[in-house]
């Protein structure tokens, strides 16, 4: 998929078969594949996987592709299946029967070169979904009994199967339930992919080594209290691929400090080398570079690189990443899980993240995706199930962004965990132990990861607990293991420390500064105030017209773009109802979106600032995972930023409230609180704080100097005191200044004096109903803004930067609320995506103006327009002047 937009559909073409390096050490992942239902295919795995097998009408896909990627790779179907509920179209059966409940044939060729001395050829597979019988050169070397479930990874040794020159490998792979295989599901997060995600959707490689195989190189550091020393322990497992026992030696560097060890192993044998003597560690770093998570320091990695020799000649190579950095846990007085790193414990506060609804793999969107994050200023992501290559813990440990896997909820992975759910066989436990055994060896040398989740609505019950925890310890699992994302515990994990108490759907900002259910305290693993509309663009985008109209005038309207068809968050009545009651009934799918963009901003950054504040309290808030980062597909629900990529209200909201150094407002207090997600401490900020009626009046103004903050800390600053002469909608307009002037923060608040009220005592699981809606109806009267913008754009390096300075003239007759810049390429090109603003969604009164830049993909020769449009303010463009010129 391109960046900032849906699938796109790639030519039929033929690809060249993969070519393997000679040398030994070496992994050359499988680049292309051809395709095709056993139906039409209907010749077996010897005749499929024999060299010069005819692939007449097969469709060639890429090397990580799904079923369903691949055939939106060839253009299939002749529409977008993002569009409306296209995707249903995609399940009606087609001449031969359903196109996914047979199984799919994958075949690629690849050319080994002639190599001197012993050589072993390996098929390395890195999950499947759901199982496949694997083929070479027309010989089953493995069947689907063991080649199952979608994180297992297995090496399986083809060496007599194969020869220099062309080889073949068909995979045949059978369809797969959710439900009823350890595969990946998607609950109500969006429908159910056609063809279940079938297919090797991490990918296979082709591994050339000699005798003694090296895998799962591991470097666990130890450091000390004061960061100032760090040692390491260093491992890596050797294996004899060979009928006749052989010495081994393993060396190489770690952290550039030298390692060697010498070992005999005997035919078959696989042995784990400590580089450890004794007690002592392999290496000893004083001064260490330490890992910090994104804020709080820099986030360097080391590297460790081995080699195995036997008979004085290069066997195989392992090499991994890996950082510096201690994790601890502990529970809070009230039981809520607190993480520490580096010794200091910090707020948690991320987002849940879902990768593609077909895991196309697009390594520019993931690279674009983390960028996002960084720029909102949260700190982690959770997988919930769906996790990930080391691409994105890659990406992770450079960006600083802590990750907090585990497996999914609400299908065969918990059914052993429900009342009436399906028994485990041998068989699944077997998977699933080979599965937590693979996920530890991908994750545990990424300093991002900070724990592993065995369970997420309900903990497992206690035999496959126990082998979790077994398998994870087994594997020098040191990180903490968390039982489940709900507050349940296991013998072996003991207390989860978390709670999931709702809410999915809307509640008003107060919400989250009470001391019930999902409000600011403790550790909350999911939560939100559920719908999150996309920007007007998207919105036309991803439905149809008549769906649009829906949108706006019918709240019981089912949504195929709100959740799975069965859900209850499949309509969206609670949000459109709170819309229409706080900010007047929609005119029009416009001015809906538009109310839409003030809720969303004003609802996250309440959750986040809530969180924010209770760092430090008596009952302390821990850590708070948005639901959801992002979406598998365009949705109407949970995220941060939409599938499309273009950041709306709910971004802006959550970004302003995740400031590095940041004022905020309290709901429940009125009081102003200055937050420090940074180490560092910050002496003589100055907070002015402004009470302004609609009309702009001030009606009360304080100036609070010489504030000395402390890092990572959160602190009141003044209680804002009753205010006498307010409008039904007033604002609250904060700014924060270091001590030599220069702007910190600014945040600007519209508030009722008509307060929502909660009906506490009839939540269920995913809402608290609300008795009264606070009004906002008065916005509808502001008079029309002026504002004045000018732009310039410079190069630097593959980005464009634009400079914005957005004024509001004196003699504007109003204030302009949520001014929403965009950059076009040309004034009818298309946005120009992605897209990271320092700061956007703006309020200003006359008088005042602020300095934004942007930086985006410099892309083609259209020149950058501006665009600008807020809630009392016409759309108009700019164009930007060009600054002479690259910087790098």
């Amino acid at each position: 998929m391109g960046l900032g937009s849906g699938p796109v559909a790639m030519a039929r073409t033929t690809y060249a078969d993969t070519r393997v390096a000679a040398e030994a050490g070496t992994v050359s992942p499988i680049g292309h594949w051809q395709i095709q239902d056993i139906a039409k295919a209907q010749e077996d795995g010897a005749a499929i996987s024999a060299s010069g097998f005819a692939t007449k009408d097969w469709y060639p896909v890429t090397g990580r592709a799904t079923v369903m990627a691949g055939l939106l790779e060839n253009d299939v179907f002749k529409f977008d299946v993002f569009h409306s509920d296209n995707l249903r179209a995609v399940q009606v059966p087609d001449a031969s029967g359903n196109l996914f409940v047979t199984p799919w044939w994958y075949r690629a060729g690849f050319t080994l070169a002639k190599a001197a001395g012993t050589r072993h050829t390996l098929l390395r597979t890195r999950g499947i979904i759901a199982s496949a019988d694997l083929w070479v050169n027309g010989q089953k070397v493995a069947d689907h009994a063991d080649l199952a479930g979608a994180y297992p990874v297995h090496d399986i040794d083809v060496t007599h199967w194969v020869r220099a020159g062309a080889n073949a490998v068909a995979l045949k792979v059978y369809p797969g339930d959710p439900r009823m295989s350890l595969s990946i599901g998607w609950v109500d997060w969006n429908p159910t992919p056609p063809d279940n995600n079938m297919g090797p959707w991490r990918g296979v490689d082709v591994v050339q080594t000699g005798p003694v195989a090296l895998s799962a190189p591991y470097v666990a550091p130890t450091l000390s209290a004061d960061l100032g020393q760090a040692t390491l322990a260093v491992t890596v497992t050797a294996t004899n691929l060979d009928t006749v026992p052989h010495e081994t030696t393993v060396s190489g560097t770690v952290a550039d400090a030298p390692v060697r060890q010498t070992v005999r192993l005997a035919p078959g044998e696989a042995k784990v080398v400590s580089f450890a003597s004794g007690s002592t560690p392999a290496v000893t770093l004083d001064r260490p570079k330490v890992w910090w998570p994104i804020g709080m320091g820099e986030h360097p990695l080391y590297r460790m690189a081995v080699t195995a020799t036997v008979d004085g000649a290069l066997s195989d190579r392992a090499e991994t990443s890996f950082g510096v950095r201690r994790v601890e846990s502990t529970l809070t007085r009230q039981g809520y899980r607190q993480f520490i790193v580096n010794g200091q414990p910090l707020l948690i506060r991320g987002g849940g993240w879902a990768p593609d609804m077909f895991l196309r793999d697009d390594p520019a969107r993931m690279e674009a995706e983390f960028g996002y994050v960084a720029n909102l200023g949260i700190n982690a992501i959770r997988s919930e199930g769906k996790l990930e290559s080391d691409r994105f813990y890659d990406l992770a440990d450079r960006h600083g962004i802590l990750v907090l896997p585990g497996w999914e909820c609400c299908d065969k992975w918990e059914a052993a965990a429900k009342t009436g759910g399906e028994p485990w066989t041998d068989a699944d436990m077997r998977v699933a132990q080979a599965s937590m055994a693979s996920e530890a060896r991908l994750l545990r040398n990424h300093p991002s990861v900070i724990g592993f989740y065995i369970g997420s609505d309900h903990a497992p019950p206690p035999k496959l607990a126990k082998m979790y925890t077994d398998t994870l310890r087994a594997e020098g699992w040191s990180l903490p293991i968390i039982s489940a994302a709900v507050d349940e515990k296991t013998a072996e994990a003991g207390p989860s420390g978390m709670k999931m108490a709702g809410p999915y759907d809307w509640i008003p900002p107060s919400y989250w500064y009470a001391d019930k259910l999902g409000a600011a305290f403790g550790f909350d693993s999911e939560v939100s105030a559920g719908a999150v509309i996309p920007r007007l663009e998207d919105v036309q985008r991803m439905l149809s017209a008549q769906e649009q109209e829906a949108l706006w005038k019918y709240p019981e309207a089912r949504q195929y773009h709100a959740s799975a068809d069965w859900s209850t968050f499949a309509v969206l009545t609670p949000f459109d109802t709170a819309l229409a009651e706080r900010y007047g009934a929609p005119t029009g799918l416009a001015d809906y979106v538009a109310k839409a963009q003030l809720d969303n901003y004003d609802n996250v950054r309440a959750q986040f600032e809530a969180f924010n504040a209770r760092m430090g309290a008596a009952n302390p808030a821990t850590g708070v995972i948005y639901w959801m980062l992002n979406n598998a597909w365009p949705s109407l629900h949970w995220h941060l930023y939409d599938y499309y990529l273009n950041p709306a209200g709910a971004y802006y909201g959550a970004k302003k409230a995740n400031e590095p150094v940041h004022i905020q407002y309290s709901y429940d207090s009125r009081s102003i609180v200055v937050v420090n997600h940074t180490l560092d401490e910050r002496h003589g900020l100055r907070a002015s704080v402004k009470v302004r009626n609609l009309d702009g009046s001030v009606r009360y103004e304080k100036q609070v100097p010489r504030i000395e903050l402390p890092g990572n800390r959160a602190q009141p600053v003044l209680d804002l005191p009753p205010v006498a002469g307010l409008s039904p909608v007033y604002f609250v307009e904060l700014e924060l200044a270091a001590a030599d002037g220069k702007p910190v923060s600014r945040n600007v608040y519209w508030l009722s004096t008509r307060q929502d009220e909660l009906d506490w005592a009839t939540s269920n699981w995913y809402l608290t109903p609300v008795t009264q809606y606070g009004d906002f109806t008065a916005l509808a009267s502001l008079p029309k803004a002026t504002r004045e913008v000018h732009a310039s754009v410079a190069r630097e390096g593959a980005d464009e930067v634009a400079t914005v300075t957005l004024s509001i003239p004196s003699s504007s007759p109003s204030a302009a609320v949520q001014e929403h810049l965009a950059i076009r390429r040309g004034a009818k090109g298309e946005l120009a995506l992605p897209v990271r603003w320092s700061d956007n969604d703006v309020t200003l009164w006359p008088g005042e103006s602020v300095v934004l830049t942007a930086r985006y993909p410099a892309q083609g020769t259209a020149g950058t327009v501006v665009e600008v449009s807020g809630w009392n303010t016409p759309a108009e463009q700019v164009a930007a002047g060009v600054v002479r010129g690259t910087k790098h």
